[in-house]
């Protein structure tokens, strides 16, 4: 199950048995917050209070703690209490009375979907990045007190229960971590659906004209989605929010909550929001219900102390992202011509990267902590061996619903199946109950062949049948291509991405960093140079190619290869049936 407490256990704990939060930004033009927690009826002599080290949705390690300073703790009394370091993300506190008053400072200067931003714009709160909490005490209920800028016109927007003016409240530490809140002078726009509040908090500098324009488009996306699943998921306190900062001081991000999501973008809606910032609101909409309640159970509960790894990515963000782009066409935001030109990015990266023969979907998954968002400093070879399962999923969700149609089924209804089963009553799934209900819906063959072949293989698809059924093209223009990436620099073209592995530059030898001084004796001092040889070359042309690399020139073969893109395209020749069958693929549902 998703929680580990009903919601309404809540009203059945004493204020004693509370953990109780307060945050206040006198200082926030220095970016900082201060916090006070009271951990009261304590029983263990010595506890733990730590920074958390995930967030909810991401699934790398983010060290929260090396923004955390003056850390002070005492008694029921008021009285110090000593503070250890027993590792780096921890604070152990020993001999309080039963109740431990703690309090630190926090700097934040980065918004998005993970980290925390306080300035005198906004108090941007991601909770993980932002509060500690008291080994043990995970089961107990949370109350949260903010003290808004009364002289910034802040209000406060959260997907935490509200108790009073500046009070929320939250059953257990899982939900309170995975509550963000935004404290802003923002915009709103409410419309009810199914008797529940479906809110959009804007905060940025766009007027209400560009606002309500957007918001008819958020509109359209909410009710396609609940035309896939067939009605909203039952949110708690019969609410959703939109929690949305667009502004050039934010970094561009979309993180799914249970009953919210954050949306970010330096982009305002007038600066190129409009159609530039939509899709996130599709995508982070549709996992509401496809990764919130439709869950993987590697993800429960989820670990605020470690890395959480899970096998079923492809599916939880990879087929939400098919439906991103879907739905904004069947919205009527982009036309079927964007729909289409869309797919031609996403499916040639997928299928002309070699990392399939490393990765089958499920361990490309498996590679999301050191991925998503995660930081490193050595060069990794990625490019290579690492496909992401957003896109990947999304190919495979493309690939099984155009398969599902050519049997007069569809992923729409797949969907409805899994959440009838699984994330209406909130049961965490396995791959296996992913095939199992694929096989219930389109028989147990057409479900092993899909698992076996995409899943647990990395075959590709037949798409050229299966575009074909929805009047649409797939082809190669034939065209000579090398593989290499290219930068000028002070007269010298250098190579500027690492090689992929089966391109002519990788065959030849050819590694990022290079220069490439002549080709066939011709001084190469532009890509313009560049361009002009290997546009007249032909494929299986053998060309000599002077690289300097560590200070020293050598030379290479280098032989011209077919250029492996592919491009889909509208069959203007395609059958009715066909045209038929893509208009009831992309229209409003």
């Amino acid at each position: 199950m998703r929680f580990l407490l009903p919601l309404f256990l809540i009203s059945f704990f004493t204020v004693a048995q509370t953990n109780q939060y307060h945050i206040s930004f006198e200082n926030a033009v220095h970016h900082e917050a201060q916090i006070n927690i009271t951990f009261p009826q304590l029983k263990a002599k010595t506890v733990r209070v730590r920074m958390p080290r995930t967030s909810p949705g991401r699934y790398a390690i983010h060290e929260f703690a090396k923004n955390v300073y003056d850390v002070q703790a005492t008694n029921g009394a008021g009285e110090p209490l000593d503070i250890s370091r027993p590792d780096p993300y921890s604070w152990e506190i020993i001999d309080h009375d039963g109740t431990v008053n703690l309090s630190y400072t926090l700097f934040a200067n980065r918004a998005d979907g993970t980290y925390s931003q306080v300035d005198e714009s906004h108090a941007h709160l991601n909770m993980p990045a932002t509060f500690m909490f008291m080994e043990g005490m995970e089961h107990r209920p949370i109350t949260i007190t903010f003290e808004p800028r009364k002289d910034l016109n802040w209000k406060i927007a959260t997907q935490l229960e509200q108790i009073d003016a500046v009070t929320y409240a939250a059953p257990h530490l899982q939900y309170f971590m995975d509550s963000p809140t935004e404290l802003s002078d923002y915009q709103q726009r409410n419309f009810k659906v199914d008797d529940q509040n479906i809110r959009f908090v804007l905060h940025s500098p766009d007027n209400a004209v560009d606002f309500d324009t957007y918001w008819e488009d958020v509109k359209a996306i909410v009710l396609q989605q609940r035309a896939v699943y067939g009605e909203l998921p039952h949110f708690d306190y019969n609410e959703y929010t939109f929690l949305a900062c667009y502004a050039p001081h934010v970094a561009g991000d979309g993180m799914e909550h249970r009953n919210s999501t954050i949306l970010t973008d330096r982009e305002s809606l007038a600066n190129g929001g409009l159609k530039g910032n939509i899709g996130t609101v599709s995508h982070e909409f549709f996992h509401a219900w496809n990764v919130e309640r439709i869950r993987p159970a590697d993800l429960e509960p989820f670990d605020f102390t470690a890395a959480n790894m899970s096998g079923s990515l492809w599916f939880a963000e990879g087929f939400t992202s098919y439906y991103t782009n879907l739905i904004l066409a069947r919205a009527g935001i982009i036309t079927t011509q964007d729909y289409v030109n869309s797919l031609n990015g996403t499916f040639n990266y997928v299928w002309n990267s070699p990392a399939r023969a490393y990765f089958n979907p499920i361990e490309m998954s498996y590679q999301a902590p050191f991925v998503d968002a995660a930081t490193s400093v050595d060069p990794v070879n990625r490019n290579n061996t690492f496909i992401s399962y957003y896109s990947y999923g999304s190919m495979l969700g493309l690939a099984l619903d155009l398969s599902l149609r050519e049997q007069g089924l569809n992923l729409d209804d797949y969907f409805k199946a899994v959440w009838n089963r699984l994330g209406k009553k909130e049961v965490a799934y396995n791959i296996d109950d992913l095939q199992e209900i694929l096989a219930d819906y389109a028989g147990d063959a057409f479900a092993k062949a899909y698992f076996n072949n995409y899943i647990y293989n990395s075959n590709m698809p037949d798409y050229e049948s299966l575009f074909a059924s929805v009047g649409l093209a797939i082809d190669q223009d034939g065209k000579s291509a090398t593989g290499l990436s290219l930068t000028s620099e002070d007269n010298k073209v250098i190579v500027s991405r690492p090689t992929i592995k089966g391109t002519s530059g990788y065959e030849a030898g050819i590694n990022e960093g290079d220069h490439i001084v002549s080709i066939n004796g011709k001084k190469i001092t532009s890509i313009k140079d560049y361009d002009k040889i290997i546009s007249k070359a032909q494929i299986g042309d053998q060309l000599e190619l002077e690289v300097q690399r560590f200070g020293k020139i050598g030379k290479t073969i280098l032989t011209v290869g077919a250029d492996p893109r592919y491009t889909i395209r509208i069959d203007k020749d395609a059958s009715n049936t066909a045209v038929k069958a893509r208009e009831r693929w992309l229209a409003a549902q």
